[in-house]
């Protein structure tokens, strides 16, 4: 049965993931326990949704690169879902994630680049890397969206579609209750996006946007592969990002970890994060250099002149076998 319906039956994890999600927003929104519990027992509940809300921002990640149902229409059901696990409508994430950031990794058009964030204090360029970005992202999604709707208008149905929905579902949990919607249902999506944003900084900065190996670093410790699903392998990623994550591990062991420098695998995510940001905080290179930003550049427009009306946009075209 599940071998009829998910490509890899490994993916019952990515459901049980986005599942965690909408049981934990039931269970807030219900029970809301502001009125029942301690309040470091609410900010607690809060802040397990937002790691989960992030969770389904990764499992978004997955899925627009290698869908996971073998039929279309389930494919794109599952675009809605994850649209209101994430905030923010799946469509959109395609082709600005794909076609500015994979295609274009650290240069003029990678609206994510992160040369933006040029504080000396390396703390702050991980608090403001969203804020900084941000604009610069729904920009160039606005114009992608003003260009394909009538050159990929089943793209745009779908992206019309997934927007109404949470557009729909939000406006009818903020009359229901304002300040549980602020609470269980905004914060957590805003957390999802500063992650999935941020982390970027993380997977990016310091290394040799040049180099075939050592453009990309991973984080290889268990704990946080198990619950992100393999997103910690970021080389094999971007050389091949259609491919499922259940196989990074191997290839990462097989084919990449023996050509990059040893700096680029890291066995904590959360002890970079101190090193990186907090002590020493320094912002350093892969080897332990510090980081020399090269000059500020402009962002150049990162959405191909021309699009077949046959190109690929859209979580159900991202099928390998």
């Amino acid at each position: 049965m599940v071998a009829r319906i998910l490509r890899y039956p490994e993916d019952l994890r990515t459901l049980f993931i986005v599942g965690l999600y909408f049981a934990a927003l039931a269970a807030l929104w219900w029970l809301d326990p502001r009125h029942t519990a301690p309040a470091w027992a609410t900010v607690l509940a809060i802040g397990i949704t937002c790691w989960l809300s992030w969770l389904v921002a990764t499992s978004t990640h997955n899925a627009i690169h290698c869908s996971i149902f073998r039929q279309k229409w389930l494919n794109k059901a599952f675009q809605v879902v994850l649209t209101l696990g994430y905030g923010h409508p799946v469509s959109s994430f395609v082709p600005g994630h794909n076609m500015s950031h994979h295609h274009n990794t650290q240069t003029a058009k990678d609206v994510m680049r992160t040369s933006k964030a040029r504080f000396s204090w390396n703390l702050l360029n991980f608090l403001t890397f969203f804020p900084i970005v941000a604009k610069d992202i729904v920009g160039g999604e606005a114009a992608f969206v003003s260009t394909m709707r009538t050159r990929k208008p089943s793209w745009f149905r779908q992206l019309m579609l997934e927007t109404a929905v949470l557009v729909v579902v939000s406006a009818a949990l903020l009359f229901l209750d304002w300040q549980k919607f602020v609470l269980y249902f905004y914060v957590p999506h805003f957390a999802a996006a500063f992650g999935i944003v941020t982390i970027n900084l993380l997977q990016h900065d310091g290394c040799d946007d040049f180099s075939e190996w050592n453009h990309s670093r991973n984080f290889v410790g268990g704990w946080l592969n198990w619950w992100t699903c393999n997103n910690g392998y970021h080389t094999v990623h971007h050389m091949h990002p259609r491919m499922h994550w259940t196989k990074l591990p191997a290839y990462h062991a097989e084919h990449v970890k023996p050509h990059i420098h040893p700096g680029l695998d890291r066995p904590s995510i959360l002890a970079y994060m101190w090193e990186q940001f907090v002590w020493p905080g320094v912002r350093t290179r892969y080897d332990g250099v510090p980081v020399e930003l090269p000059p500020k550049t402009i962002d150049e427009s990162w959405i191909p002149e021309v699009i077949p009306m046959s190109a690929s946009l859209g979580a159900e075209d991202h099928v390998q076998a």
